[in-house]
Protein backbone atom coordinates (compact mmCIF):
# COMPACT_ATOMS: atom_id res chain seq x y z
CA UNK A 1 0.00 0.00 0.00
CA UNK A 2 2.05 3.22 -0.99
CA UNK A 3 1.99 5.31 1.62
CA UNK A 4 1.86 8.86 -0.95
CA UNK A 5 -0.96 10.69 0.14
CA UNK A 6 -3.65 11.34 -2.76
CA UNK A 7 -3.39 14.85 -4.75
CA UNK A 8 -5.66 16.88 -6.92
CA UNK A 9 -8.07 14.06 -9.07
CA UNK A 10 -6.88 10.83 -7.12
CA UNK A 11 -9.26 12.30 -4.33
CA UNK A 12 -12.59 10.57 -4.03
CA UNK A 13 -14.78 12.23 -1.67
CA UNK A 14 -17.79 14.75 -2.42
CA UNK A 15 -16.25 17.83 -0.40
CA UNK A 16 -13.05 18.49 1.95
CA UNK A 17 -11.24 20.68 4.71
CA UNK A 18 -9.77 23.05 2.87
CA UNK A 19 -6.50 24.90 3.93
CA UNK A 20 -5.30 27.43 1.99
CA UNK A 21 -1.59 27.93 1.41
CA UNK A 22 -0.61 29.72 3.90
CA UNK A 23 -2.00 27.44 6.48
CA UNK A 24 -5.85 29.70 6.81
CA UNK A 25 -9.02 27.62 7.26
CA UNK A 26 -11.19 28.18 4.12
CA UNK A 27 -13.75 25.65 5.69
CA UNK A 28 -15.56 22.51 4.14
CA UNK A 29 -16.04 23.08 0.36
CA UNK A 30 -17.08 20.49 -2.89
CA UNK A 31 -14.11 19.18 -4.35
CA UNK A 32 -14.90 20.61 -7.14
CA UNK A 33 -14.24 23.83 -5.75
CA UNK A 34 -10.93 22.88 -3.86
CA UNK A 35 -10.07 21.46 -7.13
CA UNK A 36 -11.04 24.57 -8.65
CA UNK A 37 -9.04 27.10 -6.07
CA UNK A 38 -6.14 25.01 -6.71
CA UNK A 39 -5.54 25.32 -10.38
CA UNK A 40 -6.21 29.05 -9.53
CA UNK A 41 -2.95 29.21 -7.37
CA UNK A 42 -1.75 27.42 -9.64
CA UNK A 43 -0.72 24.46 -7.12
CA UNK A 44 -1.57 20.80 -5.87
CA UNK A 45 -4.82 19.85 -3.77
CA UNK A 46 -3.31 17.05 -1.16
CA UNK A 47 -4.74 15.15 0.94
CA UNK A 48 -3.40 15.27 4.75
CA UNK A 49 -5.33 13.61 7.02
CA UNK A 50 -7.76 10.97 5.07
CA UNK A 51 -9.31 9.80 8.16
CA UNK A 52 -10.87 13.01 9.32
CA UNK A 53 -14.33 13.51 7.96
CA UNK A 54 -14.52 15.28 6.04
CA UNK A 55 -10.59 14.65 4.50
CA UNK A 56 -8.49 17.54 4.99
CA UNK A 57 -6.86 18.82 2.18
CA UNK A 58 -4.18 21.34 1.69
CA UNK A 59 -3.16 23.55 -1.49
CA UNK A 60 0.27 23.42 -1.43
CA UNK A 61 3.64 22.99 -4.44
CA UNK A 62 3.50 18.74 -3.77
CA UNK A 63 6.46 18.81 -5.86
CA UNK A 64 8.45 21.27 -3.49
CA UNK A 65 7.13 19.73 -0.49
CA UNK A 66 8.19 16.34 -1.32
CA UNK A 67 11.72 17.60 -2.43
CA UNK A 68 12.06 19.45 1.27
CA UNK A 69 10.94 16.20 2.89
CA UNK A 70 13.34 14.60 0.96
CA UNK A 71 16.21 17.05 2.41
CA UNK A 72 15.42 16.96 5.96
CA UNK A 73 15.38 12.88 6.05
CA UNK A 74 18.86 13.10 4.37
CA UNK A 75 20.39 15.72 6.75
CA UNK A 76 18.88 13.91 9.83
CA UNK A 77 20.77 10.55 8.47
CA UNK A 78 23.82 12.68 8.08
CA UNK A 79 23.59 13.80 11.82
CA UNK A 80 22.40 10.52 13.00
CA UNK A 81 25.06 9.49 15.57
CA UNK A 82 26.10 5.71 15.41
CA UNK A 83 27.32 4.01 18.35
CA UNK A 84 31.25 2.61 17.79
CA UNK A 85 33.40 0.38 19.91
CA UNK A 86 37.07 0.63 18.91
CA UNK A 87 39.57 -1.70 20.39
CA UNK A 88 42.88 -1.34 21.46
CA UNK A 89 45.48 -3.69 22.77
CA UNK A 90 47.98 -3.94 25.32
CA UNK A 91 50.46 -6.14 26.68
CA UNK A 92 51.07 -6.48 30.97
CA UNK A 93 54.56 -5.29 30.53
CA UNK A 94 53.81 -2.86 27.54
CA UNK A 95 57.22 -0.25 27.01
CA UNK A 96 56.20 3.67 28.64
CA UNK A 97 56.94 4.88 25.04
CA UNK A 98 54.17 2.42 23.68
CA UNK A 99 51.81 2.82 26.24
CA UNK A 100 51.67 6.61 25.41
CA UNK A 101 50.84 6.15 22.36
CA UNK A 102 48.62 3.81 22.64
CA UNK A 103 46.71 6.13 25.42
CA UNK A 104 47.12 9.21 22.62
CA UNK A 105 44.33 6.60 20.41
CA UNK A 106 42.46 5.93 23.22
CA UNK A 107 42.08 10.11 24.00
CA UNK A 108 41.09 10.63 20.34
CA UNK A 109 38.44 7.91 20.60
CA UNK A 110 36.90 9.27 23.36
CA UNK A 111 37.52 12.63 21.75
CA UNK A 112 35.20 11.69 18.80
CA UNK A 113 32.75 10.11 21.33
CA UNK A 114 33.16 6.64 20.74
CA UNK A 115 33.45 3.65 23.34
CA UNK A 116 36.99 1.98 23.43
CA UNK A 117 37.42 -1.36 24.06
CA UNK A 118 40.67 -2.36 26.30
CA UNK A 119 41.97 -5.83 26.01
CA UNK A 120 45.20 -6.79 27.64
CA UNK A 121 46.67 -10.30 26.33
CA UNK A 122 48.63 -12.18 28.61
CA UNK A 123 51.08 -14.57 27.09
CA UNK A 124 52.63 -17.80 29.07
CA UNK A 125 53.69 -17.29 33.03
CA UNK A 126 51.97 -13.48 32.21
CA UNK A 127 48.62 -15.74 32.90
CA UNK A 128 49.61 -16.38 36.67
CA UNK A 129 49.90 -12.41 36.66
CA UNK A 130 46.30 -11.38 36.20
CA UNK A 131 47.42 -8.16 38.76
CA UNK A 132 49.80 -6.59 36.35
CA UNK A 133 46.88 -6.43 33.57
CA UNK A 134 44.35 -4.83 36.39
CA UNK A 135 46.75 -2.48 37.41
CA UNK A 136 47.27 -1.65 33.75
CA UNK A 137 43.58 -0.96 33.38
CA UNK A 138 43.26 1.13 36.01
CA UNK A 139 46.09 3.37 35.30
CA UNK A 140 44.74 4.09 31.76
CA UNK A 141 41.59 4.91 33.30
CA UNK A 142 42.70 7.17 35.82
CA UNK A 143 45.08 8.74 32.62
CA UNK A 144 42.11 9.36 30.54
CA UNK A 145 39.30 9.72 33.22
CA UNK A 146 38.60 13.59 31.80
CA UNK A 147 37.59 12.54 29.00
CA UNK A 148 36.06 8.84 29.31
CA UNK A 149 34.74 6.52 32.73
CA UNK A 150 34.89 2.99 32.73
CA UNK A 151 31.82 1.46 31.51
CA UNK A 152 32.54 -2.04 32.13
CA UNK A 153 35.02 -3.24 35.11
CA UNK A 154 37.97 -5.45 34.31
CA UNK A 155 36.91 -9.17 33.94
CA UNK A 156 39.15 -11.93 32.70
CA UNK A 157 38.37 -13.07 29.38
CA UNK A 158 40.36 -16.30 29.01
CA UNK A 159 43.85 -15.47 28.59
CA UNK A 160 42.53 -11.83 27.72
CA UNK A 161 41.52 -9.13 30.31
CA UNK A 162 39.18 -6.63 28.99
CA UNK A 163 37.39 -3.59 30.07
CA UNK A 164 35.57 -0.91 28.00
CA UNK A 165 35.68 3.17 28.34
CA UNK A 166 32.74 5.47 27.37
CA UNK A 167 33.19 8.82 26.46
CA UNK A 168 31.70 11.44 28.53
CA UNK A 169 31.12 13.51 25.72
CA UNK A 170 27.43 12.22 23.90
CA UNK A 171 28.40 10.93 19.61
CA UNK A 172 26.39 13.56 18.41
CA UNK A 173 28.10 16.33 20.62
CA UNK A 174 31.28 15.06 19.38
CA UNK A 175 30.32 15.51 15.40
CA UNK A 176 28.98 18.97 15.74
CA UNK A 177 32.20 19.96 17.19
CA UNK A 178 34.40 18.39 14.91
CA UNK A 179 31.96 19.98 12.10
CA UNK A 180 32.82 23.57 13.64
CA UNK A 181 36.04 22.98 14.06
CA UNK A 182 36.09 22.41 10.43
CA UNK A 183 34.17 25.21 9.45
CA UNK A 184 36.45 27.41 11.07
CA UNK A 185 39.79 26.11 9.78
CA UNK A 186 38.15 26.81 6.15
CA UNK A 187 37.33 30.19 7.54
CA UNK A 188 40.76 31.05 8.52
CA UNK A 189 42.33 29.12 5.22
CA UNK A 190 40.37 31.82 3.07
CA UNK A 191 41.41 35.00 5.22
CA UNK A 192 45.18 33.28 5.29
CA UNK A 193 45.90 31.12 2.95
CA UNK A 194 49.60 31.21 2.97
CA UNK A 195 49.42 30.28 6.68
CA UNK A 196 47.05 27.37 6.14
CA UNK A 197 49.06 25.92 3.35
CA UNK A 198 52.08 25.58 5.50
CA UNK A 199 49.68 24.66 7.88
CA UNK A 200 48.73 22.02 5.81
CA UNK A 201 52.41 20.95 4.91
CA UNK A 202 52.90 20.61 8.55
CA UNK A 203 49.73 18.36 9.36
CA UNK A 204 51.06 15.77 6.42
CA UNK A 205 54.32 15.60 7.30
CA UNK A 206 52.84 14.77 10.89
CA UNK A 207 50.42 12.24 9.70
CA UNK A 208 53.84 10.47 7.58
CA UNK A 209 55.11 10.09 10.68
CA UNK A 210 52.08 8.76 12.76
CA UNK A 211 51.46 4.86 13.11
CA UNK A 212 48.93 3.04 10.66
CA UNK A 213 47.47 0.42 13.00
CA UNK A 214 45.77 1.90 16.04
CA UNK A 215 45.09 -1.59 17.21
CA UNK A 216 48.63 -3.24 16.83
CA UNK A 217 49.83 -5.04 19.29
CA UNK A 218 52.03 -3.74 21.57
Amino acid sequence: MSAEPRINDRIRVPEVRLVGPSGEQVGIVPLAKALELAQEYDLDLVEVAANARPPVCKLMDYGKFKYESAMKAREARKNQAHTVIKEMKLRPKIDPHDYDTKKGHVVRFLKQGDKVKITIMFRGREQSRPELGYRLLQKLAEDVQDLGFVESNPKQDGRNMIMVLGPHKKKTEAMAEARQAQEARKADAKANPGKSQNAAEAEGAVETEAPAEASAEA
